[in-house]
């Protein structure tokens, strides 16, 4: 066996660690990834928010996460998208903002024009939802970060909402890598500064969902129809 081929098989064995970017009710594309990751009991998938909304199966989307929770460990990160969602839940005359940002595909795949009719078991996941998640080397967030603020001191607008294009931050004070969704990276290619990496590569628009690998790097792709992405020539 080839070194290469060896250590991706050393890899596998460990328990891994994988970042999802924002999926947007892309579910045939979330399904192919999870069929290709072949995710284990010890993994664990942190997805990076922004599940639902504009894609055509944001129902599909949440309930694929509520039956892998009996497979592997499931970090959901709450994002701007469920944030309005749950706002307009709680706060009714703010609804039309929501819809104005893909919330009515998101109604259009329960089959409901109120979202106050959502079903209770979705909402309630939802609202588990933490800001970030951290390991020895790695943080996750939906959008951004403050570089000079402990992670257990930033602020949920700032996790939340502030995109990279208004607010680029450095290196963490803390030196772990950053690992973001929320802002679009249109060409379907990973942002990566080294101590920040982007994954949100615009699926739900014609891009990708992309999958990584913190420990080794892999990473999987897929397009809102379900066709993976072959980057065995990269």
């Amino acid at each position: 066996m080839a070194p290469a081929q060896f250590a991706r098989r050393l890899f596998h064995l460990m328990k891994r660690v994988i970042a999802i970017g924002d999926v947007h009710g892309c579910a045939a594309a979330l399904e192919s990834l999870l069929a290709a990751i072949k995710p284990q009991r010890d993994d664990t998938l942190v997805v990076l928010g922004d599940w639902i909304d504009r894609g055509r199966d944001s129902k599909r989307s949440v309930q694929l996460l509520l039956d892998w929770r009996e497979k592997c460990r499931i970090v959901p990160i709450i994002g701007n998208h469920e944030e309005m969602l749950l706002t307009a839940i709680a706060r009714p005359f703010t609804l039309d903002d929501w819809l104005a940002c893909g919330g009515e595909a998101t109604l259009r795949s329960y089959g409901v024009s109120d979202p106050a009719r959502l079903p209770r078991e979705h909402v309630d996941y939802i609202r588990t939802w933490g800001d970030y998640y951290e390991t020895g080397t790695h943080f996750f967030a939906h959008a951004n970060y403050a570089a000079d603020i402990p992670l257990n001191q930033q602020t949920w607008e700032f996790w939340r909402w502030e995109p990279l294009r208004v607010s680029m931050p450095g290196p963490h004070q803390s030196g772990k890598t950053a690992v973001v969704g929320h802002t679009s990276q249109k060409t379907g290619e990973i942002l990566d500064l080294d101590y920040l990496l982007c994954i949100d590569t615009y699926c739900h628009g014609g891009g990708l969902l992309t999958a990584l690998e913190v420990g080794t790097g892999e990473i999987w792709q897929a397009d809102a129809a379900g066709r993976l992405r072959d980057r065995s020539d990269r």
